[in-house]
């Protein structure tokens, strides 16, 4: 089935990825709303196809999941003293993603161009 984007369902699909960022950076001071957001990332991407919303939902999900392998594997790693700069990095680069996805979707950019052959 094809995916038809309207004005008004493109609107309402850039509000819903705002929320999602902001769920992701309120997982600072809540931790389960990141789990939320994934959830919606999964269960709304299909909506997002075929539009530049399409590689911020990409960027989130990556997100989502690298910051959970740097952030286990930080934690795995406390104990030998180590683990405590992966976190701070995983921190910084986990704010920086939340930061420029939503700067680009402020400004209607998508997050990468695709690359043709």
């Amino acid at each position: 089935m094809e995916n038809i984007v309207t004005e008004e369902t493109e609107k309402s699909a850039k509000t819903l990825t705002t929320v999602i960022y902001a769920l992701y950076a309120a997982s600072y001071f809540i931790g389960i709303s990141a789990i939320v957001a994934i959830v919606i990332n999964y269960i709304k991407k299909d909506d997002v196809a075929g539009t530049f919303l399409e590689s911020h939902f990409r960027w989130q999900i990556r997100t989502f999941w690298f910051g959970l392998l740097w952030g286990a594997l930080g934690g795995l790693t406390l104990l030998i003293v180590i683990g405590w700069p992966v976190l701070i990095a995983d921190g910084i680069w986990v704010i920086y993603r939340i930061v420029k996805g939503w700067l680009r979707l402020n400004d209607n950019k998508p997050m990468y161009v695709a690359k043709t052959c």
